[in-house]
């Protein structure tokens, strides 16, 4: 393992600061003083020290949190607004959302220390599915519908397929379940937008295979070692990982 990513995994700081303080020349790797990022270190073997004290990688944690509106998906903000992490508490360790849902957005939000994991979870070319409920205004119409699912053009480029479903008119309204694999900014959002159908209200309900259940808002729970196992075999493309496997 490189030992700035080493760093990062201990919780100490983030992949780019751990880089600023191996070429600072705070790192000492068995005794040695060592200046480059990408030394490999064998984490059972290696003795790490920064500014003379021994660091360890933290223990893998994958959270799922229902998000409530009023909550932004960062770790801190400048201007005191709530963030996630206010709803998770002090847990011992470095929590990071994988994404990000806006602040007016509600549902299904993952947190984790596993950075491999995040990038797995977020990046299109993995294609893990999200799953939302939007209340827009109007009545969408079928070719409406047509059109979310081949993709609409944004600007910044065609939106990939989408799986769309009308669950109901309500009124003037209506409640759409949408399924997409990519993770632009306010891209649901913005999809509605496109067809002349703003949103109102947006809930992610599912993530890859993973659903709310009766998961209150603003509550959380740990996945399980299985929910995580399948989760990376979908963003792998596996149809299963050994059982014997650990967690990465």
């Amino acid at each position: 393992m490189r030992l700035a990513k080493y760093i990062a995994h201990a919780g100490v700081a983030s992949r780019r600061k751990a880089e600023e303080l191996i070429c600072q020349g705070k790192v000492l790797v068995n005794g040695i003083l060592v200046d480059t990022p990408a030394f490999e270190v064998d984490p059972a073997a290696d003795r790490v020290e920064i500014e003379g004290i021994l660091i360890a990688p933290e223990p893998k944690q994958y959270i799922m949190l229902n998000k409530p509106a009023g909550y932004l998906s960062t770790v801190t903000d400048p201007f005191g607004r709530p963030t996630v992490l206010d709803l998770i508490g002090d847990i011992g360790q470095r929590l990071y959302p994988v994404g990000r849902l806006d602040f007016d957005t509600e549902g299904l939000l993952l947190l984790s220390n596993d950075g491999d994991f995040t990038n797995k979870m977020i990046h299109p070319r993995h294609n893990v599915p999200k799953r939302y409920v939007a209340r827009v205004t109007g009545r969408v119409k079928p070719k409406e519908l047509g059109q979310l699912a081949r993709g609409v053009e944004l600007e910044d480029g065609r939106t990939a397929p989408a799986q769309v479903k009308l669950i109901e008119y309500d009124g003037n309204e209506s409640r759409v379940e949408i399924e997409i694999h990519e993770g632009r900014k306010r891209q649901v959002k913005r999809m509605f937008e496109a067809i002349g159908h703003p949103v109102v209200h947006l809930v992610r309900t599912g993530f890859g295979h993973l659903t709310l259940g009766n998961l209150a808002v603003g509550e959380y729970r740990h996945l399980t070692p299985e929910e995580v196992r399948q989760l990376l075999a979908l963003a792998t493309g596996q149809a299963k990982i050994d059982d014997g496997e650990d967690l990465p």
